[in-house]
């Protein structure tokens, strides 16, 4: 199968379980890898037999901007049906949400979640 990967999208979100993320907000990062067959793309060299990467970096950074979850998964699962949804011939996806500066003493990581959904 095929692959589009869109990697480093930031994004400043209200994402966590502590109320000052809530209210302050932080950056995140989110990589996508999305299935889907590019025979057609590859041959006609036509924007309609693949995905707008624009809308799709668009639709990601809008979900991270407007939503208030608890927790990373939660953000990773949304943005996976999200774009299922609103893109037909993504067959399958891959979603890594990474937080770069997570609230944690004595702690200088990174901290992702990654999931991959299927079209059902």
């Amino acid at each position: 199968m095929d692959s589009i990967h869109l990697t480093g999208i930031a994004c400043y979100g209200y994402i966590g379980l502590l109320p000052q993320e809530k209210v302050l907000g932080q950056w995140f990062e989110v990589d996508l890898k999305l299935f889907l067959d590019l025979h057609s793309a590859s041959k006609t060299d036509n924007i309609q037999d693949t995905v707008d990467y624009r809308a799709i970096i668009s639709l990601v950074q809008d979900l991270v901007k407007n939503s208030q979850f608890d927790l990373l998964e939660r953000l990773a699962g949304a943005i996976a049906d999200t774009i299922l949804k609103h893109s037909p011939q993504i067959s399958q996806i891959q979603v890594v949400v990474i937080k770069p500066n997570a609230p944690i003493p004595d702690f200088s990581g990174k901290i992702s979640i990654a999931i991959t959904r299927s079209r059902d």
